[in-house]
């Protein structure tokens, strides 16, 4: 190994702790939506918000902030100062975590840079890298401002969806940049036109399916938001019906799209049996061809993924009968891995995406 593959091998492991930082991150979120803690602080105070509060007196100026919230006034009236602390903590906790990520790639870019080990290559990527996080940082706090005004008792599940999108993109895009520091694509034989055909084709489907993915990913968004799992605690139909009522509101199409809870349930369903058809006949192609270490590898994940991810959906909803406010049970935790494994299925594609360019 020369000089420049060590850099890049020790730049390639910084973007990765980040991404398994980002990944605890969105698993944060989700635990903060679980539990109702997302709008337990009102404001957001770069600097000072860091540390929680210090005396009995800090804890009651926070919670009466929070009582001016419409969550409080039609949702918690009648919550106490413990019931606060509780939510408190994981809406503080799950900002420290995205505070503790920006100190982990501001400290990394500044060794890194004083260390000569950024390549001209890495400057573009990079650029876009703390961009990304700062647009993140601003989208968070835009979905927590949509739920502290007029009747609100929960942010948007629009913005909710935005919030998420714009999360699985930074998480994409890091791990595409640890990608390319330290792992090699298939080579391509120009004189083998059979294999690369093959190459082109995997990729192509490979595509289709990210988008397809990303698509499923916004509906289970708001899915989440809407909190429409329980609407239809059944399987495989939706309360006795393979298409059910009621799927085309009044509203127009758009409005219907994100905000009709029937109809985000059934597109989700829907999209994951669609996924898992595509991804089955995708991995026959790609048992298929022949490669290198990466390659053996990442190509039987999106199966397996794909099936648990299934597998997953189909026990949440099931559970969804049993769900207890303000208790973490069952379904918290099957909706926790629901997300968690979703996660690992779109890097997944982005392995086969990254081994074939």
């Amino acid at each position: 190994m020369d000089l420049n593959d060590h850099k890049s091998r020790k730049v390639a492991n910084w973007l990765l702790l980040g991404v398994f930082m980002t990944v605890v991150q969105i698993a944060l979120g989700g635990i903060t939506r679980l539990t109702g803690s997302g709008l337990s602080i009102t404001e957001w105070d770069v600097v000072t918000g860091a540390l929680p509060p210090l005396n009995e007196a800090a804890w009651q100026t926070l919670f009466a902030k929070y009582k001016t919230t419409p969550q409080f006034q039609l949702l918690n009236f009648d919550f106490t100062i413990s019931n606060f602390k509780f939510i408190f903590f994981w809406e503080w906790f799950h900002r420290l975590w995205a505070r503790t990520i920006g100190l982990v790639f501001a400290f990394g870019f500044i060794y890194f840079f004083i260390k000569k080990y950024f390549q001209p290559n890495m400057i573009k990527p990079l650029l876009v890298l703390f961009l990304l996080g700062a647009l993140q940082g601003a989208i968070g706090w835009i979905m927590v401002a949509s739920g502290l005004e007029g009747d609100a008792v929960y942010v948007k599940p629009t913005r909710l969806a935005l919030h998420f999108v714009f999360a699985l993109g930074l998480l994409a895009y890091t791990y595409w940049f640890a990608l390319s520091l330290i792992a090699q694509p298939i080579r391509r034989n120009s004189g083998n036109q059979d294999a690369t055909h093959k190459i082109s084709t995997i990729r192509k489907f490979a595509w289709v399916i990210l988008l397809i993915l990303f698509f499923q990913l916004i509906y289970g968004a708001l899915m989440a938001g809407h909190k429409a799992a329980n609407v239809a605690s059944t399987w495989p139909t939706i309360n006795g019906e393979w298409v059910p009522a009621g799927l085309l509101g009044k509203e127009g199409f758009f409005l219907n799209a994100v905000n009709n809870t029937i109809w985000i349930h059934f597109i989700h369903r829907g999209v994951a049996y669609l996924l898992l058809l595509l991804i089955i006949l995708w991995s026959a192609k790609l048992l298929k061809l022949q490669g290198n270490n990466f390659w053996v590898r990442a190509r039987i994940a999106p199966a397996l993924l794909v099936f648990i991810q299934v597998l997953l959906g189909i026990f949440t909803v099931l559970s969804s009968v049993h769900i207890i406010p303000g208790i973490w049970g069952g379904f918290e935790w099957l909706a926790q891995l629901h997300q968690l494994v979703g996660m690992l299925l779109l890097l997944s594609v982005i392995n086969i995406l990254y081994a074939t360019k």
